[in-house]
């Protein structure tokens, strides 16, 4: 049997060590944190630990952190409860970039979105005659999902405060490869891209005052999340956030695959802009991505086309054709690489990926 190789960690990363160990312990606690007994205390203080293990990673005030059920709750609470203070009732328009992950686009129904540029970097000019109009939800990722690209935050944060409007940082997969944004008015982030268990996130709202609870309830979270908290999963997401990696070491790997698979004929997207370190999107010409996905994972390579995030369809990717490709919005897939990813694996899939591209690249020309 082939061995597998896990190259899909964009996706999600497996449970640290740390993770799991917390996740264990936080089962054996009989409480719950709104309970005042001592089976209740023990919960509560251990919801607390790990807010403060949160913020700390964050950055941010123990009050600022909500617990979500991931991502893309955190990003509905604010897409849906952010208002403008003078208008507490109303909700801000909201402006998105073209390349947002779906858990934004698809969240509401009027929502505005904005060009980027071939480079897939926001188009700035577009978003100031977007604020022209008024103070706007702004909602941009911080790094792109699918081709790491990472976006100017300080500079739309200027725009968007100087019309009076808020920036949303999308945050997911950028969490913990580079600095968060601290202009942000609200961000998001989930476990399960840190080390953590899937089914936890959380929002972070530098701004609580502007924000309206997305589900109501018997008050927990401060009253902007109710609901019984996930207790093993918030533990296991505290323990998470506190593991170090060196990202720096992952880039120039995936750089260096890059050099290599460019000489070959490859196509690396977004690669003239600012990148997370851990994302490849990389284009074979005139071979669709399901081909080049399934060929990999028949060699015992695990990658993505694109994000895995429709049910296991794979489709045109959105964020390559907003940033000007056709054809090759199809043919392009997703490695992604975590701290543990080594050099033997990357070797293997370079080794791979070249023999594939031969293979294919003769059939196509044939």
């Amino acid at each position: 049997m082939k061995s597998r190789i896990y190259l899909d960690h964009a996706a999600t990363t497996p449970v640290c060590a740390a993770a799991v160990a917390a996740i264990t312990a936080a089962l054996g606690i009989a409480g719950n944190p709104a309970s005042v007994h001592a089976g209740g205390r023990a919960a509560h203080d251990l919801l607390e630990r790990a807010r403060d293990a949160v913020a700390r990673f964050a950055g941010v005030a123990p009050e600022q952190i909500i617990f979500t059920s991931g991502g893309t709750e955190a990003l509905g609470t604010a897409l849906h409860g952010a208002r403008h203070p003078a208008h507490a009732t109303a909700r801000l328009p909201i402006l998105a970039s073209a390349t947002e992950h779906s858990a934004v686009l698809h969240a509401c129904p009027d929502i505005k979105l904005l060009p980027v540029e071939p480079s897939g970097i926001l188009d700035l000019a577009a978003l100031r005659t977007a604020l022209s109009a008024g103070p706007a939800l702004v909602a941009v990722q911080a790094g792109n999902n699918e081709t790491g690209v990472i976006q100017p935050l300080a500079e739309i944060a200027a725009l968007t405060h100087s019309a009076g409007g808020f920036l949303l940082a999308d945050c997911v997969q950028a969490a913990g490869k580079i600095p968060l944004p601290a202009e942000a008015d609200f961000l998001a982030i989930s476990a399960h891209k840190l080390g953590g268990p899937a089914g936890v996130g959380a929002l972070i709202a530098k701004r609580p005052d502007s924000l309206n609870p997305l589900l109501r309830g018997g008050g927990q979270e401060r009253g902007f999340r109710g609901g019984t908290p996930n207790l093993p999963g918030i533990a296991g997401f505290g323990a998470a956030v506190a593991q170090v990696h060196h990202w720096p070491d992952v880039a120039r790997r995936r750089d260096a695959m890059e050099a290599q698979l460019l000489a070959a004929g490859a196509i690396i997207h977004g690669r003239t802009a600012p990148r997370l370190p851990h994302i490849s999107s990389i284009g074979l010409p005139g071979v669709a991505a399901v081909t080049q996905v399934m060929m990999l994972d028949l060699e015992g390579f695990m990658v993505s086309a694109g994000a895995a995030c429709s049910s296991g369809k794979v489709k045109a990717s959105h964020v390559l054709g907003a940033m000007g490709l056709r054809e090759g919005a199809s043919e392009a897939i997703r490695v992604s690489l975590s701290a543990a990813t080594t050099d033997a694996e990357i070797a293997a899939f370079t080794t791979a990926w070249l023999a594939m591209a031969t293979r294919l690249g003769r059939k196509h020309r044939g």
